[in-house]
Formats: structure tokens, C-alpha cells, sequence
């Protein structure tokens, strides 16, 4: 039993022992506290960020308005094209909102089309 203990247990110990060994060896790792951190943009950056995105876009076609208060994009509108909502989300997304509230409304054409091409799946038990 007590041999079976080490068998096992001892090459565990070397392996983790290995990730663990660097740092007690008196090597010390600092992070900055702004590591990963992008600057947040102004809404007025957000905004105009967004505007030039939908110029060169297909949804831009669509007529959708937008807002933006304080990093929040709050985004109204109706589209026949089911994407183009979340294309819209995505848009303000990587124009830096920190948050996207998506009101845009499909048609009930479009949800029935997208419907169509769902597969039914079945399962069995």
C-alpha cells in the first residue's frame, strides 16, 4: 500500500513540483493594474465609431437609429433580413459599448423564412 503511495503520488508531486519550483525560487512576476485594460471611449466616439460602420454597411440600409448614453447603445428599428440584428449588436460591440441594449424588431416574414430552414431535430431515448 505504502508503495503503490509513492509510485503515484511522487511523480505527482515532481510534475507540479516543476510549475511551482520557478517562483519559490525567489523569481517574483508583477502585473500592472492596467493589464488588459483598453481605454473606454467617449460616447460621442462610440457614436461616431458606429455612424461610419453603418455607412459602409448593408445594414446601414435598413434606417435603424441608435443612442448611446453613458457606454450603453440602445439600438430601435425594424429589418426583413433576421442578421442584421445581430450585425447591429456586433457593430456597437467593437465600436466599444459596454453594454447593447438590441430593440430592433424582425419581421414576421423573416422569422418564418428562418423557421423553414431550421432542421427538425428528434431525440431518441
Amino acid at each position: 500500500m505504502r508503495r503503490s503511495f509513492l509510485l503515484f503520488f511522487l511523480p505527482l508531486l515532481v510534475f507540479v513540483g516543476g510549475f511551482v519550483a520557478p517562483a519559490q525560487a525567489g523569481t517574483t512576476t508583477t502585473r500592472s493594474a492596467n493589464v488588459g485594460r483598453v481605454a473606454t471611449p467617449s460616447d460621442a466616439q462610440i457614436d461616431a465609431t458606429i455612424r461610419a460602420k453603418l455607412a459602409k454597411s448593408k445594414i446601414g440600409k435598413d434606417g435603424f437609429r441608435f443612442k448611446v448614453a453613458r457606454g450603453v447603445v440602445t439600438w430601435e428599428g425594424n429589418t426583413s433580413v433576421i442578421q442584421h440584428k445581430g450585425a447591429a449588436t456586433r457593430m456597437a460591440r467593437t465600436a466599444g459599448a459596454a453594454q447593447v441594449v438590441n430593440n430592433i424588431q424582425i419581421s414576421a416574414d423573416a422569422k418564418a423564412k428562418a423557421a423553414a430552414h431550421l432542421k427538425r431535430v428528434s431525440v431518441e431515448q
